[in-house]
C-alpha cells in the first residue's frame, strides 16, 4: 500500500513539473509569436518610412534597392535574435552556430561574396549609372541594371550581357556617357600619291555638312602614319554624347563616298615578286 502511495506521489510531482514546463514553454511561445507579429509590423512601417525618405531624396533606383535590402536584413536579424532570446536559447550557443555557419557559407560562396562586395563598391564609388554606355570586362553596352551580384548590359546588337560585380570592380571601366561631349575617331588609308590638302579638304567638307558634328571644338583631319603604299589619316570630330552613333555612322557612310567621287585612291598594293 505504501509503495502504491509513493508511486502516486511521484506521478503527481512529475505531472506538476510537466504542467509547469508546458505552461512556461507555452507562455514563451506565445510571447515569441507576439514578438514576431509586432516586430514584422514595425519592420513594415520602418521600411515604408525608408522608402519615403529615399523618394524625398530623389535617390536612383539602384541605390534605393541596395539600402532597403540591407536595412531589411538587419531588422530581421534583430527580430530573430529577440525571438530566440525569449525562447530561452543560450545566446552563446546561437552565436557559435551562426559563426560556424558563416565560415562554412563564406568558404562555399567566395565568388558570390566577392560579387556582393563589388556591388557595394559600385554603389559607393558610382563609376557609372543605369543608362550609361560603358566598356568594361571585355564587353560594352548600355547599363540595363546593377543588381546585388551582377551588372547587366544591353549591347548595340541587342544582346543581354551579365558581368559579375567582383570582376567588374577589378577591371578597367570606360564610361562613355559620363561627359556631355564625345569625340568620334576614324581612320582612312589613302594612297601616298594623293595631295594631302585635297584629301583633307574632301573629308572636311563631309564633316562640315554633318548636322550633329560640332564646330567647336573644331574637327581635325591629319595624316598620322605611313603605311605600305600610302598614308593613314585620322578624322576627329566632336559631338554630343547622345549623338555619337548618329555622327559615327553618317561619317562612315559619307566619307568613303566623297573620296570615291573625288577620285582619291586608296593605298597601292605592293607587287609580290617570285624569285
Amino acid at each position: 500500500m505504501n509503495n502504491v502511495q509513493a508511486q502516486l506521489s511521484n506521478m503527481d510531482v512529475f505531472m506538476e513539473k510537466m504542467i509547469d514546463f508546458c505552461t512556461g514553454a507555452g507562455i514563451k511561445i506565445v510571447i515569441a509569436l507576439l514578438i514576431y507579429i509586432i516586430g514584422k509590423f514595425i519592420i513594415g512601417k520602418l521600411l515604408k518610412l525608408v522608402d519615403k525618405m529615399q523618394n524625398a531624396g530623389k535617390m536612383d533606383d539602384t541605390a534605393k534597392s541596395y539600402i532597403r535590402n540591407i536595412i531589411k536584413a538587419v531588422l530581421y536579424v534583430v527580430l530573430v535574435v529577440a525571438i530566440i532570446s525569449e525562447l530561452g536559447v543560450p545566446m552563446a550557443s546561437v552565436i557559435t552556430v551562426i559563426a560556424s555557419a558563416g565560415v562554412a557559407v563564406g568558404m562555399a560562396m567566395q565568388g558570390s561574396l566577392s560579387n556582393l562586395a563589388g556591388g557595394i563598391m559600385l554603389m559607393i564609388f558610382r563609376p557609372f549609372n543605369v543608362g550609361d554606355y560603358i566598356i568594361a570586362g571585355g564587353e560594352e553596352g548600355t547599363v540595363k541594371s546593377i543588381s546585388t551580384f551582377y551588372t547587366v548590359l544591353n549591347t548595340v546588337d541587342n544582346k543581354t550581357v551579365s558581368i559579375p560585380n567582383g570582376a567588374l570592380m577589378n577591371s578597367n571601366i570606360s564610361n562613355c556617357s559620363s561627359e556631355d561631349l564625345r569625340r568620334v575617331d576614324l581612320t582612312f588609308n589613302i594612297a601616298g600619291s594623293e595631295p594631302i590638302k585635297k584629301v583633307q579638304a574632301t573629308i572636311m567638307k563631309v564633316v562640315v555638312a554633318t548636322d550633329k558634328a560640332m564646330a567647336d571644338p573644331a574637327p581635325d583631319v591629319q595624316p598620322v602614319a605611313g603605311i605600305p603604299g600610302g598614308l593613314e589619316y585620322t578624322v576627329r570630330v566632336w559631338c554630343k554624347t547622345s549623338d555619337y552613333w548618329d555622327v559615327y555612322f553618317e561619317l562612315m557612310r559619307e566619307i568613303p563616298t566623297a573620296l570615291g567621287n573625288a577620285k582619291i585612291a586608296g593605298p597601292s598594293t605592293p607587287v609580290k615578286v617570285n624569285n
